[in-house]
């Protein structure tokens, strides 16, 4: 059994080196050619004979080093299994998620209607009101013209997403032709849908394709899930126009900083106090509306044992993130590094005169704590203001949904 464990491990093995292989060679491209396209077609003229030979001795190399590796990838995992320790290793390669035959049988709480919206998509949004990755997403449907449905989770019991294994939110389920196609985490939703926008030809399944899944364990034998290219927008070689290379790889390094630096200043300064996170749990039951959605059980345990819960929880990250003493002063100094490179560039928006998927994902992460003590501090002692101001004026009157008509 273990010889048969093994032997399965090095066809997988094999099967990733290969595809290592492959992103190799598209992340050579990449960099020669501009963004990466996964579903990259190449036509080749007829090879001269030395370029064959060539060609084949490369690719009997690139074979001979991947089958090492292989060889060398199953007897490390082995022997570590023999030890009981967990090894680091992608598990599962996928789509990012299914496709439904129908929609959950779940209240809906709000419906968002825009008469601009032709994409057929009939979007689901699974949503906790003031999670900042749901604020991010729902400030993306807004500005360009989405309709969608918003199912309020509660944040507690979560009976609302029972129907899935992915235990997160944002989710959303979009119409395709054989059912409904859900689509997990806020920066992949974005760019799936923002690629789907540019070149609707393609479909929303095959852009999902292009957002593959990979399992693996951790130093500590934790699993862990990863979305490949989630911050990556499917062009397909088609840049639009008046974008560049440079532009929208500053795009992408935003949207990263939205995820990776800024949101995780929120939580401590929200919950700073025990007195900050009962009003900013009583923020949120007003905003999200939780007394129509809710029992009121269910309301009071949410306000009350989450508040509690957040407070001890804001200052466990404090640590993990390595925050300041006073957390204020954290989340001053993210929101000052976004407005000098705005300074710095020049434009009211990251995106030049209008606001790009980095001024969103910055905006909803902040929209989020609106009513919270938190951001009254942050806009007396930093210049976001305005900007802030600006994109919240562009999201309600949807300034993006020209790309609709494109």
């Amino acid at each position: 059994m273990a010889a048969m464990g093994v032997a399965k491990l090095c066809i997988r093995s094999y099967r990733n080196s290969c595809f290592c292989i492959y992103k190799a060679r598209d992340i050579y491209s990449t960099r020669s050619y501009g963004l990466m396209n996964v579903r990259r077609l190449s036509t080749h003229g007829k090879p001269f004979t030395s370029n064959m030979r060539q060609s084949s001795t490369l690719t009997l190399g690139l074979l001979g080093i991947s089958m090492g590796a292989v060889v060398g990838a199953g007897y490390t995992y082995y022997k570590n299994s023999q030890r009981h320790i967990p090894g680091i290793l992608n598990k599962n390669m996928g789509v990012t998620s299914a496709v439904l035959e129908s929609l959950p049988d779940v209240q809906i709480s709000r419906e968002v209607i825009m008469p601009t919206d032709n994409t057929g998509l009939k979007l689901t949004l699974f949503q906790y009101t003031t999670c900042p990755f749901c604020c991010k997403v729902r400030a993306f449907l807004d500005y360009y013209g989405f309709s969608y449905n918003v199912i309020e989770v509660n944040p507690v019991l979560r009976q609302q997403i029972k129907w899935t294994e992915y235990r997160k939110v944002p989710i959303i389920l979009a119409h395709v032709e054989d059912g409904y196609q859900q689509l997990n985490d806020s920066s992949m939703i974005i760019s799936a849908l923002a690629s789907f926008l540019h070149d609707r030809d393609q479909g929303l399944k095959e852009v999902v394709k292009c957002y593959p899944t990979i399992s693996f364990n951790d130093d500590e034998g934790k699993m862990k899930n990863e979305i490949l290219n989630r911050y990556f927008l499917m062009y397909q070689g088609n840049i639009p126009k008046g974008r560049t290379k440079e532009s929208i790889l500053e795009e992408r390094k935003w949207r990263k900083w939205a995820d990776d630096v800024l949101v995780h200043t929120l939580s401590p300064n929200v919950y700073r106090t025990k007195g900050e996170a009962l009003q900013a749990f009583t923020w949120f039951s007003e905003v999200g509306e939780w007394e129509k959605h809710f029992p009121a059980w269910e309301r009071y345990l949410i306000i009350y044992v989450g508040a509690y819960a957040m407070w001890i929880i804001g200052k466990r990250l404090k640590k993990r993130y390595n925050l300041k003493d006073d957390v204020r002063v954290s989340l001053y100094d993210a929101c000052n590094q976004w407005t000098r490179s705005l300074k710095k560039q020049g434009t009211n928006f990251m995106g030049g005169d209008a606001p790009n998927l980095s001024d969103l994902a910055v905006y909803g992460v902040l929209s989020s704590i609106e009513g919270c003590d938190a951001f009254q501090d942050m806009l007396k002692n930093t210049s976001i203001g305005t900007w802030y101001k600006n994109v919240k004026e562009s999201v309600m009157r949807h300034a993006g949904s020209a790309a609709m008509s494109i």
